[in-house]
């Protein structure tokens, strides 16, 4: 399962899903990503949601570890969600960390979050964007001085780039099969209701890679991501989604709200050829 030459525990692991959906291109650089961890007590769950298999592509690149896990959806296109699942059915750690197939998590993450996932059930960390196609940087998430030392549900629902935390396996809210797009922030809302503030590392460790034929790159994004809204707003309306904290549940379909407002000035942008897509519309304001 890897040294613990550094001091680690080896009864505190990170499963890292992978959810893999036509992701041959770019499962390499994310697994090598984790190869480059100083911690090296995890495993990569990758989980295939196109019918093919990712062990020859990741030999082919000189990838062959004992702590990768391979599995899958047994669908093609089941979505992000669902392959995420999977993953976490599969998962055999102490701590989740999910990590898409075309991002990387950048050296030392796990080493900064990993220690406090354990101690308070979950850990975030700044997020960097950088352009897949020339490596540019595009933004952070928090500029230099601007992160908070711990986030809550209003914190994160000011946000407006993703957030993949590290999380202790027990607090793992699972994600939604029926909430296509934006998932992840169903997720972490859910993560902060259960789990109360946590801490916030400022170093920008997770890169959300922004690449060509992405979900939120596609000519359709804005409209995937107002079924999405009006979905997510439905299920507020009916079970919560599950959210404890009346206050919580309230200030998300307020943010919810106003994030449709966003897509709609986005939706009017792209047509209009001021961006490319939605990280590029952030930038215009």
């Amino acid at each position: 399962m890897g040294g613990t030459g550094t001091g680690q525990d080896p009864s505190f692991g990170v499963s890292v899903i992978i959810a893999a959906h036509r992701a041959h291109d770019t499962i390499a650089r994310a697994v090598r990503s984790l190869l480059e961890q100083d911690w090296t007590v995890w495993e990569a769950v990758i989980v295939s949601d196109d019918g093919t298999d990712y062990r020859p592509t990741l030999r082919a690149a000189g990838i062959d570890d004992p702590r990768l896990v391979f599995t899958g959806t047994g669908r093609v296109g089941a979505g992000a969600p669902a392959a995420r699942n999977a993953g976490l059915a599969a998962a055999r750690l102490e701590l989740v960390a999910p990590l898409d197939a075309d991002d990387r998590f950048r050296p030392g993450r796990l080493s900064a979050l990993v220690p406090l996932a354990l101690g308070n059930g979950a850990a975030f960390d700044n997020v960097a964007v950088v352009r897949d196609g020339d490596d540019s940087p595009l933004q952070h998430l928090y500029e230099d001085g601007q992160a908070p030392a711990l986030l809550d549900g209003d914190g994160f629902l000011a946000t407006s780039v993703p957030m993949f935390p590290v999380v202790r396996r027990d607090l793992v809210p699972g994600w939604d099969d029926d909430v296509d797009f934006c998932d992840d922030v169903v997720f972490n809302v859910r993560l902060l209701d259960a789990a109360g503030p946590v801490p916030l590392v400022a170093t920008p460790f997770y890169e959300y890679r922004q690449r060509a034929g992405s979900v939120t790159f596609s000519a359709d994004s804005g409209a995937r991501a107002e079924r999405c809204y009006r979905h997510v707003l439905d299920r507020l309306d009916g079970d919560g989604l599950g959210i404890r904290d009346d206050g919580l549940r309230r200030r998300f379909t307020q943010a919810i709200a106003a994030k449709r407002a966003r897509n709609a000035a986005y939706e009017a942008a792209f047509k209009a050829g001021r961006c490319a897509n939605f990280q590029e519309f952030l930038t215009l304001a």
